[in-house]
């Protein structure tokens, strides 16, 4: 059986002020497509399919739009589970009429949550999906003392275990944090504040291949347990990483091969780093096409910044002053930071405007009209 993994989709995300609707049409688009041309026989969803628990409208249009292709035009059915970003009962709407069209939905645990299961030519494969679940709703659903998120795993897979033979092909769906794997905390939310909140992977050794979701970043703890990582960069601190899907192939005795696809955004993320007048003269034209972060390294703010620099790349999306965040963070040397007086101020916002110095003539006549101004 062959499968396409993939998680933390985000849909209705809004990253420094732009909504990247379009940005998340477009590389779903490309997954679309990706999965038609490997002949896919599953998609796996592993989480955080919406980026807050009520989703604007566009965002719920985008993955109606994309679950209609996979499964009505292209015959390919989907298994999604709710990660910590989605409202489960809202996501679930619906799950046991959409079954039915082999959209198979986890939002909401509940009690003797079964797998889904799927044929190939060789048998059956059990996905057990394992819906995003606090503690508290654990302890509740159980009976048991759960107050960390380990244990509300294990509760979920002793939960699930009767309904999946011992010798069977299985495969686990989660979004959990497991220890020792990278996070992006500008990028994805606490799964809670406070307590323990990383899960072993030996839990899903016994699965032949185990779906993750929650981690940002393309990362695997042994061959058979994988993030996907998120769908596009939702950070300046992951302009590094590569975003795609994994494709699975799973024999008949188990053993998994995976083949790991980056996408290709309709934006790319890039930092950018100099002064005002080197970026603003010597362009970098391969960054005009990217959605950018730009650290001036001035020692003086520069008027309308952002706005000039906005005539070469059309896409600034944040703007910053590395040295004067410097000067700022550094609160034990405030006697060497005095402020900055009136005359001081439009010194410099004088010399940024005319690209001249003031006279002495002019200096006299400003430091009149201040002193006049302070005894009025």
């Amino acid at each position: 059986m062959r499968f396409l993994h993939t998680a933390d989709w985000h849909l209705g995300r809004i990253f420094h002020g732009l909504h990247l609707t379009e940005d998340q049409a477009y590389v779903l688009n490309e997954l679309v497509a990706l999965a038609v041309e490997a002949k896919v026989d599953a998609i796996l969803i592993a989480g955080d399919i919406y980026d807050r628990a009520v989703p604007p409208t566009q965002a719920v249009n985008l993955l109606d739009e994309t679950l209609s292709l996979l499964i009505q035009k292209h015959n390919i059915p989907v298994i999604m589970i709710a990660g910590n970003h989605d409202n489960p009962a809202r996501l679930g709407f619906g799950k046991k009429l959409l079954a039915e069209s082999r959209l198979f939905i986890y939002g909401t645990p509940v009690l003797g949550t079964q797998p889904v299961i799927l044929e190939d030519k060789t048998g059956p494969v059990y996905f057990a999906p394992f819906t995003y679940t606090e503690p508290p709703e654990a302890a509740v659903l159980s009976g048991e003392t759960i107050s960390l998120h380990e244990d509300a795993l294990a509760w979920q897979l002793r939960d699930m275990a009767p309904f999946i033979p011992a010798q069977a092909r299985k495969v686990a769906l989660a979004h959990v944090f497991l220890t020792g794997s990278e996070e992006s905390p500008d990028s994805e939310r606490p799964l809670s504040i406070g307590g323990t909140t990383t899960v072993s992977a030996d839990y899903f050794k016994s699965f032949n291949y185990t779906a993750l979701g929650h981690l940002h970043a393309c990362q695997q703890a042994g061959n058979t347990i994988r993030y996907s990582g998120s769908l596009l960069k939702y950070s300046f601190n992951e302009v590094n990483q590569t975003k795609g899907i994994h494709i699975v192939d799973l024999d008949a005795s188990g053993n998994c091969s995976v083949e790991t696809i980056f996408l290709k955004p309709r934006h790319e993320l890039a930092v950018l780093k100099g002064t005002f007048a080197d970026l603003l003269n010597k362009p970098q034209l391969e960054a005009q096409t990217n959605y950018l972060q730009i650290i001036l390294e001035d020692d003086a703010p520069i008027l309308d910044a952002k706005y000039r620099l906005e005539s070469v790349y059309p896409h600034i999306l944040h703007l910053e002053y590395t040295r004067l965040q410097a000067a700022t963070k550094d609160t034990n040397t405030t006697s060497a930071q005095r402020k900055l007086g009136p005359l001081e101020l439009f010194s410099a916002f004088f010399q940024q405007v005319t690209e001249r110095s003031l006279t002495e003539p002019e200096q006299a006549l400003l430091q009149e009209t201040v002193n006049a101004l302070d005894t009025a």
